[in-house]
């Protein structure tokens, strides 16, 4: 493992430890040259269908690229970053049961938002406010008056 500080390629495993879903395991390790000590994770890659993006474009599935979309979408925001992560490994989960081969990436964005309504309703807006491209602000108005019907429609039951 490459040390992040020194670049040095020997660490020694000081403590291992996995995560309560059991699919990560956590390691504390140490460089053997600046002795300095960092945290490195170790998750079994499963296998992801690919993303068809909007122009016909074939990709790999990115988690550190939807990862930081959410982030960007809940900064400043009370969200803990493990519900982020664990907001994150439940899509993950999904598209992996799923058994699709291929998945549109406007479904991920779709999947993205639902979970991130139920999380954050602000971070929900900033995250639909960029992947639908609103064109003006009658557009995003009219989000947002649909987020207060489903609102209202959800006390009044």
């Amino acid at each position: 493992m490459r040390c992040p500080f020194c670049s040095h390629l020997e660490s020694k495993v000081i403590d291992s430890r996995a995560s309560t879903a059991g699919d990560v395991i956590r390691r504390r390790r140490e460089c053997e040259s600046c002795g300095r000590r960092f945290t490195s994770r170790e998750r079994v890659e499963d296998v992801l269908p690919v993303v068809v993006k909007k122009d016909g474009a074939r990709v790999p599935f990115d988690r550190e690229k939807v990862l930081h979309g959410v982030r960007l979408a809940c900064n400043k925001r009370p969200v803990a970053m493990d519900r982020i992560e664990r907001f994150i490994d439940e899509l993950e989960r999904e598209l992996i049961e799923s058994e699709a081969k291929e998945v549109a990436s406007q479904g991920i964005g779709e999947r993205v938002m639902k979970k991130l309504r139920e999380l954050d309703e602000v971070a929900y807006v900033r995250f639909a406010s960029v992947y639908r491209s609103f064109r003006d602000i009658e557009e995003f108005r009219s989000e947002l008056d649909k987020m207060a019907q489903a609102r209202v429609a959800g006390e009044a039951v």
